[in-house]
This record gives C-alpha cells, structure tokens and sequence, in this order.
C-alpha cells in the first residue's frame, strides 16, 4: 500500500535513461523481487485529454448516451478510465476504450461522469460532465382561502388561490398550463396567474381568483410540461364548488388504544372528512425517532397506516395530521392513537447447569426482565414433563423453587414457564450430581501423590 516516488530536478541529458524500482522481502518465504520499469526521455509528459460532449448532457429517459473521451497529450500513452461522482458506474455501462455508452438511460442513472487519464506521470488529468434525466413527478395541489379572513372556508366574494407543484428535472424547463372546464385560462384582472418561480418556490404554479362568484365554480386543472418534451405531461385537477370545505379529522373511538401482539401486522387508522382530502402524515408523538419505514413522516391518501411485524419498539403514540397537499393550506388538523404492543416476559436465566451432590439442598430462581403485559404473570414449574407448582406473580419480580434434600429422583432439567397474554418466558436449570471431569483430575493426583501438602490447586 505505500508508494515510493523519485523526483528528478535539473535534468541533464544524461538523466534520460531506464529506471527500474524493485520492491524485495529479500527472498522470505520464497517471495520473488517484484521490479517495474519506466523509460524517461525528452518526451515524457503528463496526460492530458479531452471530452467531446456538452456539459450539461440533457436527455429523456430510455435514450442512448455516448461518452466519448480522447487523450490529447502524454507520454507513454496514458490509459483511460470512467468514474461516476456518486456510486458505481450502472450495470449496463458499455465500456471500449475512452468511450462509455449507457443504453436505455434512467434518472437512476443521472449524475456526474467524469475520465480520467494515467500515465504515471505527473497527475492523472480529469474531465467531468453532468448527465441530467428529465423527469416529471408527485404532482400536488393545495388550496388556500382569502388570507385576510379567519375562516377556513371559500366563500362567495372572497378571494380563494389555488395552487399546483411538481418535481421537475431540469427545472427551467418547466412550464404551466390552467384550463377551467377544459378551456384555456389566462390571466386577467380577477384571475391571476403566477408562474413558477425558481428563487421562491420552485416547480409550483399559482391561480388566483378575486372576489369568487359562482360561476367560478368548476374544475380547474393545471398541467405540467417540460420544454424539451419527451416527458408525459402531470394534469391536476382541483374541484371548487359550495361543497369543498376545509377536513376534519377524528379518530374511530375502537381504534385507539390499539391492543397487537408482536410480530403482527396492524393498521392504524385516522379518518378524514373534507372535500378534497388532504394526504395524512404519520409521525411519533411521544419520541424523536424514526417510522417504521426509517422515515421521520410517511404519508397515507386513506388515513391508515399499516405496519408489518410490530416489534416492542413501536408502542407509544403515534400522531396522524393533515397535510397541505391535495387540500386546503389551512392550520393543520391532528390526532392521536396510542398503539400497544404485548410481548412475552424475558427472563433469567436462560439456561444454568447446577451441580450439587446427593442429599444436599439447592434453590433454583427464574427473574422477570421485562414483559407486557406485567400486571397478570403467572409461572409454573416442572421437572420433566411433570408439573411442581404454579402461581401467580404478586409484587416480587422472580420465583423460586426450593429441594431440600437431592436424591436420584430430584436430578434432571427443570423448566420455570413464566407467562402473560403474549406468551411465555422459560428458564432450564440442569440439576446433576456428576462430577466435572476438571475435579475428577484433581482428586487422581491427590491419590498417586504421597505428599499431600505438594499439591496445591
């Protein structure tokens, strides 16, 4: 891993020459030398090269790129090598030589290409080119009432904005189009539309309406499009009549407290009332942590959450709200649902190997770690198949079983079952009378030996 460099500095002719660097162990092992050789003349020159493509590149997805990089200078001949700033290069790269060609390109595939020539000398030479993938996605909406008046609501004689964004790729050749009833809008005196702008909100539209009549009532629908085209347009429709009213958001009185079991599969649910319904965020209420998606927010269009293989982790509670998106930009509306999740108890010792001799007593204990639920624990203990005792937990967090006197019939495996409504928790206690083989050694020594005080342990 290391490398060793020679510099040369006020070359003469005679300098130009054959240099070898060997690298030895000095035959250890049988490891031959390794040597590297390199001819330094008057021509011996770092790389240099050049792309012949545009920097950015914007293409569709599903078309064909071709990089091409060409060396330009340099001696000995540098090679060529292609490198993508984040991650590898895709699968389907085709690569020959200084040229790179990415069939059927995806905005996976998008990012920052660059060559890179090496000859050994002097540094290596880089070029970069950026790959961009147009793309159009998540279209949303939302519709803000007259900013002047507290209520929620859009009313007759009020002003009412309805606005439109989109994720586009690249971004300045986004475009808008507002349509009512499927006719053509413009802007006028009372609707006034705003186009994207990039340093205030990038990728949203707004149209707004002055002072609401009813016949401004219908569907208004604004649509996207790319300039460069290749791209499907994202058309959005946005209802306004007397009936679309501000959501309202309730949680089903049987759903919260929500009672599972670990390992199950549940659905949280939050229902919302409103015309449009807005998109629901989920987040924790009770802790800064992570969805179980690994998300801060996940969002649901129906209200319902729906989390596969429930672990003890998620109980706690968890807040439902509406969002801005697809409804009215008004004061959030929230919720909460508690969600608890049962496991069986874990307890201690797993397993423990107890070794007593004969008529002695011992006493075995089975603690409580954790469980839920904790308020009904009952145990059992039995050796073998047969049943000892059973009970109940009262305040104490373990049980204990007692032998007074070891005989032949006490030897075997105990087991403590420790249960809830969730399962059960098990300690194994194997109680045997063998002897380790460690002291079986020690006690033949202290007999072959004659001198007792010789031994020491």
């Amino acid at each position: 891993g290391e490398t060793k460099i020679l510099k040369l500095k006020n070359l003469r002719p005679q300098d130009y020459a054959n240099y070898s660097c060997i690298a030895s162990v000095r035959n250890v092992c049988n490891i031959p030398d390794k040597m590297v050789s390199f001819r330094l003349s008057n021509k011996t020159a770092s790389p240099s090269i050049k792309l012949l493509v545009d920097d950015p590149i914007v293409v569709n997805p599903g078309e064909a790129i071709t990089l091409v990089c060409v060396t330009t200078g340099g001696e000995p001949v540098p090679s060529l090598t292609w490198v993508r700033s984040f991650g590898t290069l895709p699968e389907k790269t085709v690569l020959n030589g200084g040229t790179l060609t990415i069939p059927a390109i995806t905005s996976d595939d998008a990012g920052t290409y660059s060559c890179i020539a090496n000859n050994n000398v002097g540094n290596p030479a880089k070029k970069s080119t950026n790959i961009i993938v147009r793309a159009l996605k998540k279209g949303r909406f939302w519709i803000t009432p007259d900013p002047y008046h507290k209520d929620d609501n859009i009313q007759i004689g009020r002003e009412v904005k309805i606005s439109c964004q989109v994720e586009a790729v690249p971004s300045e050749e986004l475009t808008f189009s507002w349509f009512k009833n499927g006719r053509p809008l413009r802007s006028s005196e009372r609707m006034v539309i705003t186009q994207t702008d990039p340093d205030i909100s990038p990728g949203t539209t707004n149209l707004d309406i002055i002072d609401l009549k009813f016949t401004d009532f219908g569907t208004y629908t604004c649509v996207a499009s790319l300039k460069g085209g290749g791209i499907s347009d994202i058309s959005i429709d946005v209802n306004i009549s007397s009936s679309t009213v501000p959501p309202n958001l309730t949680v089903p009185q049987e759903k919260s407290p929500l009672v599972t079991r670990e390992g199950d599969t549940i659905e949280l649910q939050c229902q919302v009332t409103g015309k449009p319904k807005p998109i629901i965020l989920w987040s924790r209420a009770d802790k800064e942590v992570a969805m179980p998606d690994g998300s801060m927010q996940m969002e649901s269009y129906d209200g319902t959450l729906r989390i596969v293989n429930v672990s003890r982790e998620m109980s706690g509670m968890y807040r439902c709200q509406t969002s801005q998106y697809n409804g009215f930009n008004v004061k959030p509306r929230e919720a909460l649902v508690q969600l608890i999740v049962q496991y069986p108890p874990a307890v201690e010792p797993a397993f423990l190997e107890i070794r007593q001799g004969q008529d002695r007593s011992v006493t075995m204990s089975c603690r409580v770690l954790r469980a839920y639920p904790i308020r009904v624990l009952t145990y059992e203990w039995r050796l073998g198949n047969k049943l000892l005792r059973t009970g109940q937990f009262d305040s104490q967090e373990y049980t204990e079983y007692p032998v007074k006197s070891l005989s032949n019939e006490n030897y075997g495996v105990y087991n403590c079952s420790i249960i809830n409504e969730a399962g059960a928790g098990r300690c194994s206690f194997l109680v045997t009378g063998r002897i380790l083989k460690v002291w079986l050694f020690y006690i033949f020594c202290i007999l072959r030996t004659r001198d007792l005080r010789s031994i020491s342990l």
